[in-house]
This record gives C-alpha cells, structure tokens and sequence, in this order.
C-alpha cells in the first residue's frame, strides 16, 4: 500500500546539509558568520552556484537565511534544489537510523519518488 506524503522543510540537521551539497556537487557548507548585503548571520552558510552571497542555515529554527535581491544575485531554482535535496538525504538518513530500505527514482519532471521499506 502507498502513502502520499507532503514535506514542510525546516533545515536542523548538519549531517543531511552536507549530504545535499556533496549530491548537487557544490562546496561543503561551513559554520560560523556569513556576511549577506546588510547585515552579517551565524550558522552554516551554503555557497549556492551564481549566488552573490551564501544560504546560511539556522539549525536552531530551521529557518534559512539569504538575500538573493528577488533574483538578480541569485536563481531561486538553486535555493530549491537546496531544499528537495536536503529533504531528500534527511529523509534516507531518518529511515536508515530505523533500519529502513531506501530506493530513490529520479522522475521526468524533476521531482524524485522515494521508497521506504517498511517490514510488516
């Protein structure tokens, strides 16, 4: 039987960052303060490809924090690429730590189907 699940993403583990990163092949994120336009942020900063400044993650709140100026210093199309990818690894990570099976299948659309192995 199959579920279908909607994932509201709040970025709080450091390890599933990482994973993101290393996926969309882009530099390991790195903690500490981030300088954006105005003002300066802590937490871990992710360099996003054609982003003037970084996403720096809030692992406390699981809020993201980022100043693209509405697209003209950095795609959108990045920072979701961010987050699918990121709820993707968090998720193989939570499965796994239960001892869960995860298949991942890359859809035309861009979008990914994951299946969890759930033992009855």
């Amino acid at each position: 039987m199959s579920h279908i699940v909607s994932i509201r993403t709040e970025i709080r583990d450091e390890l599933a960052v990482k994973s993101a990163c290393s996926r969309l092949h882009w530099p390991q994120p790195v903690m500490g303060k981030h300088q954006l336009f105005s003002s300066q942020v802590e937490g871990l900063g992710v360099e996003a490809p054609g982003w003037r400044y970084p996403i720096v993650c809030n692992l406390q709140s699981g809020e993201l924090c980022y100043d693209n100026y509405e697209g003209r210093w950095g795609d959108t199309l990045q920072l979701d690429r961010l987050k699918q990818s990121y709820a993707i690894e968090k998720t193989k990570i939570e499965a796994r730590r239960q001892g869960r099976f995860v298949t991942e299948k890359q859809l035309a659309d861009g979008s990914v189907e994951l299946t969890v192995q759930v033992s009855t």
